[in-house]
């Protein structure tokens, strides 16, 4: 396990995104382990009752509600350690998902991703819909990833955001994007 600590101080924030089951959560829990830094969960699980991937239990103001809830576990997370966070979801799911349901998000959500997306310090590790789907109460879009993670790719390129494409699954997945990681960590 590397410890993030034998590093220097960088302040090195890892957001893993992709489209519905594209196995970001279990590649976000690899991380932290291997790194022995936090991660900070999708809060939307705590947020959305069972079987609200219907999106008959959830509107606008609740996804507003999401929003705000992960930035502000984000920033607990940055605030208690200073070296390395390992996001499982950030604004730009939540900006891609409000505007596959709702249209265009508030102001609010745009400015503050516009504004941390590029940030040198923050990195994204996109994954492709390249794994079988799970079926999840949660879920909506099992018919259209890709079209969702080209949503992803656009959308990163957008905001001049630093990403990598992390394929595959297993051993191989995570050894990628550890691989990309501690390139991250030695030239910040």
């Amino acid at each position: 396990m590397a410890s993030v600590d034998a590093r220097s101080t960088t302040g090195l924030t890892v957001v893993i995104v992709g489209p519905e089951s594209s196995g970001k959560t279990t590649l976000a829990r690899a991380l932290a382990e291997h790194f022995d830094a936090p991660w900070v969960a999708e809060v939307a699980r705590e947020h959305l009752p069972s079987g609200a991937g219907s999106g008959a239990r959830y509107d606008a103001a609740k996804l507003d509600q999401i929003a705000r809830a992960q930035l502000d576990a984000e920033q607990h997370a940055r605030a208690t350690h200073q070296h390395l966070v390992i996001l499982d979801t950030d604004l730009l799911v939540i900006d891609i998902w409000w505007r596959e349901r709702f249209g265009t998000p508030p102001d609010w959500l745009v400015e503050s991703l516009a504004s941390t997306a590029p940030e040198p310090r923050r990195r994204y590790l996109l994954c492709p819909p390249d794994l079988p789907w799970e079926a999840d109460p949660l879920r909506e879009n099992p018919h259209d990833r890709e079209r969702l993670y080209d949503l992803y790719r656009r959308r990163l390129t957008e905001l001049g955001a630093s990403y990598q494409v992390i394929p595959g699954a297993g051993a191989g997945r995570s050894a990628a994007a550890i691989s990309a990681i501690d390139g991250w960590l030695d030239i910040s």
